[in-house]
């Protein structure tokens, strides 16, 4: 972002979580509508280069999805 966002939209302090949570929700869907138009910054795309050329020198050390999502789950369980 090139500059800073105010705190909060005005009344947004005394919503309800809930209803804060639903009004990020919203804001998030806007943005998600015109997500081909949101930048990705070069070094993000350095960071995947480098990681799908790890992949691709030795693809036995990647994991499945599943594999993965089962051993964070794991950690977080032990949290």
């Amino acid at each position: 972002m090139s500059e800073p966002l105010p705190d909060s939209p005005p009344g947004f302090d005394d919503l309800s979580v809930e209803d804060q949570i639903d009004y990020l929700q919203s804001l998030w869907d806007r943005v998600k509508a015109t997500a081909d138009e949101v930048p990705v910054p070069a070094w993000h795309r350095k960071i995947i280069d480098k990681r799908l050329a790890e992949v691709r020198s030795d693809p036995d050390r990647a994991l499945t999805w599943e594999k993965a999502r089962d051993e964070i789950a794991g950690r977080l369980d032990k949290k």
